[in-house]
Parts: structure tokens; C-alpha cells; sequence
């Protein structure tokens, strides 16, 4: 039986957003507290900071409303004039309909359908005649299959503990675990669940690329990279702890292997970026090169422009490339062995506190092999150095 949809008041989703900016309690955690969708937390807060100009600037606000309604007058002669062929796209949707089985027939019905000043609710009846189904089906009760819902819990608390196994490790470790059940089976209730091996083929894809966006060549292949600051690179990790999935996003030199900046969030998007960004920007001198995946989060307008805007030449790793961005993968890979998966974190504050304290061990006091055993910021500030005076005798 569908549910009416609730609507949160505007004091609710601001309210939920600046706990969310907090960055104490993941966005699951924030989820489950509230009874929400994460999706809809990720959309408020994309909202709120997409329009928190406007309490600056309300005159823009203003101008930017009337030339929303003129589209929306315009809009509307558009849509007048489509009425005609509404009807002919509603014969072709029943067609289609009739394909659909019995029980999403059902979910489509609507048993307490709202009315607005323009329309009259359709009737449950009047549903059941569109949809081709019959009424009194509605309302029968399926038998509930004991053993299959204890099979599929356990299929999930599997998932939970392991979430690296795939349908056949899953089957085994259930025959392990004392259920007679077969393979085809199991396959077919994780798929009911929605449930996929994380890591069993390749990590969970942080670049997410729109191809409205513009892609930049990678500019490192053959280049000699002989002092710091001639390239920076970022990239995106994920972290899991008790609350769930948060982010991590850092920026190191390839010359020295420093790494220059980084933070941790609950949510993977351009604030996450941009705060790395212009926290490095602040504290050190700016790079010739600036390496990044396609992810949408570094090829949107506001990350390539700020670069763009200090004369930095843009990088971007070729399309299912890891490799080309090697030198921050391999820090990723050393920091999760070294520290990450040696801890379980409770909380995100616990996080941060580990990860800074590891990231100031890895600069100022882990012996890097590649760099002679030397540390990594003992070798960008005597390459900083050494460039200043060449500057200097030049």
C-alpha cells in the first residue's frame, strides 16, 4: 500500500543541512536520527549552498524570479499546446502497462489519491480500470515464507560483516553456517536486496564524470618531474566507520611526495574539493600542474576556474586510468595499511584526529624509499629552497 508523501518544512531541511555542515555524524547517521532519505539530506544541502548568495544579494534574487516566471509563462504556452498529443502517449502507456506484472500493477494503485483545484482524485476503481487489474486482488495477503526471510537476513548480515564477497563466497560461507540452500538461490535474493560485492572486482568509484563537462588531457606522460611544485595531484578515497561511508580527499606533490593538504567529509561533492583546494593554494607556493581524475567534482566550473585563474595548466588522468594518477594511489594504499584498516572508528571526529596525526607522521618523520629514505617534507622544503635561488642567480 503506498504511503502519502511527507513534506518537511523549510526550518526542518535548514536545520538538518547545518548539522549535516557540521561534519560530527555521517550522512547515514544524520538519516537514521531524522527518519530521511540520505539522497534527500545530499539534495538539501546542494540547495542551501547553491542559494545561500541570495540572503546577501536579495536584488538578484529578485531579478533572477522574474526571469524564471517569464520562462514559465513561456513554458506553459508550450506545455497548452502539447495537450493534443498527451492522449496520444497515453494509449501507447497502457499498451505498455499490460507488460508489467500483477504486483507492480498493485504498487501503481494509490489508495488515498489527493485532489487538486483543477482535478478530481481518481477513484481506487477508476485506477483498477486503467491499470487492467482487478480490485478485489488488492487486497489479498501473500503468505509469508519464514525460511526465504531468514535466508535473505542472513544473506544481509553476511553483507554487512563481509561486504568483499561475491554470490559464491556468500553461498559458502551460508552452507558453513548450517543453510541448505543453492547457489542460484542466493544469487536471486542478493539481487532482491540489491546487494553487490564492494571491492571484489574493482573499489567503489569515487570520479564520477557528466559529459557536459570538459575533460582536460593528462599533461605528465614523459614529463621529467625534478622539483616541488611542478605538479600537484588530488584525488578522492572513502573510509568506512561505524556510522557508515566518509570521504576523503587530499592533495600531494609529486616531486617530495608531501602531502600538502586534505579533509574529511560526509558527503563527496565540490565543497570537499574546493576546501583542499584553497587550503593548499593558502599555505604553499602554486604548481606549475594540477592532476586530477574526471570526476565531476574536479571538472565542474568552479574547480577549473580557480585554477585557470592562477595560470595552473589542468591534468586529467585518461578515461579507467588509476595509473596515470599513481603517486597519490600509492599514498592512499599506504595510509590504509599503515594506520586506516589497523582501526575502527567510531566516529568521524575520531577519524580526523587519526588521519591528521598519520599525515603528520608520513611528512615530517616516515622514511620514503623512493626519496633515498629521506622524508617527504624535509625534501619539498630543500627543493623550495633550491628554487629560490636559482631564482635569485637567474
Amino acid at each position: 500500500m503506498s504511503k502519502k508523501r511527507t513534506k518537511y518544512t523549510s526550518a526542518f531541511k535548514t536545520k538538518l543541512v547545518l548539522e549535516l555542515l557540521q561534519n560530527e555524524s555521517t550522512l547515514v547517521q544524520i538519516a537514521s536520527k531524522h527518519n530521511i532519505l540520505p539522497q534527500n539530506l545530499q539534495n538539501w544541502k546542494k540547495t542551501f549552498l547553491a542559494n545561500a548568495e541570495i540572503a546577501m544579494e536579495p536584488s538578484k534574487a529578485v531579478k533572477e524570479y522574474k526571469e524564471e516566471l517569464v520562462k514559465s509563462q513561456k513554458q506553459n504556452e508550450r506545455l497548452t499546446a502539447l495537450v493534443g498529443k498527451v492522449t496520444v502517449e497515453k494509449e501507447w502507456l497502457a499498451k505498455k502497462l499490460k507488460s508489467l506484472g500483477l504486483s507492480n500493477l498493485k504498487q501503481l494503485v494509490d489508495f488515498k489519491p489527493s485532489s487538486t483545484s483543477a482535478t478530481q482524485p481518481l477513484s481506487i476503481n477508476q485506477q483498477c480500470q486503467l491499470l487492467s487489474i482487478n480490485r478485489s486482488s488488492l487486497y489479498y495477503t501473500p503468505r509469508t515464507n519464514v525460511r526465504k526471510d531468514k535466508i535473505k537476513s542472513h544473506i544481509t548480515k553476511v553483507f554487512e560483516q563481509i561486504p568483499i564477497y561475491g554470490e559464491k563466497k556468500v553461498h559458502q560461507q551460508l552452507l558453513e553456517d548450517g543453510y541448505k540452500v543453492s547457489l542460484n538461490t542466493v544469487a536471486r535474493y542478493r539481487q532482491a536486496l540489491g546487494l553487490k560485492a564492494v571491492l571484489a572486482v574493482k573499489q567503489v568509484n569515487t570520479a564520477i564524470p557528466i559529459k557536459a563537462h570538459k575533460k582536460y588531457s593528462y599533461k605528465l606522460r614523459g614529463l621529467g618531474i625534478n622539483h616541488a611544485n611542478q605538479v600537484w595531484s588530488t584525488d578522492i578515497t572513502y573510509i568506512k566507520i561505524a556510522g557508515g561511508m566518509v570521504y576523503m580527499a587530499a592533495i600531494i606533490d609529486w616531486h617530495s611526495k608531501a602531502v600538502l593538504s586534505h579533509r574529511i567529509s560526509n558527503t563527496m561533492d565540490s565543497q570537499l574539493v574546493m576546501s583542499v583546494l584553497n587550503d593548499a593554494l593558502e599555505k604553499y607556493p602554486h604548481p606549475e600542474i594540477f592532476n586530477t581524475d574526471q570526476g565531476s567534482q574536479y571538472t565542474s566550473e568552479v574547480h577549473t576556474k580557480r585554477l585557470k585563474k592562477l595560470g595552473i595548466t589542468i591534468s586529467m588522468d585518461g578515461k579507467g586510468r588509476a595509473t596515470d594518477n599513481i603517486c597519490i594511489e600509492r599514498f592512499w594504499r599506504s595510509a590504509k595499511c599503515e594506520r586506516i584498516y589497523l582501526n575502527e572508528y567510531q566516529t568521524i571526529s575520531e577519524l580526523t584526529t587519526d588521519v591528521d596525526d598519520y599525515i603528520e607522521f608520513y611528512n615530517h618523520q616516515r622514511f620514503h624509499e623512493t626519496l633515498k629514505y629521506k622524508k617527504p617534507m624535509d625534501v619539498y622544503q630543500e627543493s623550495i629552497k633550491l628554487n629560490q635561488k636559482k631564482k635569485r642567480a637567474s
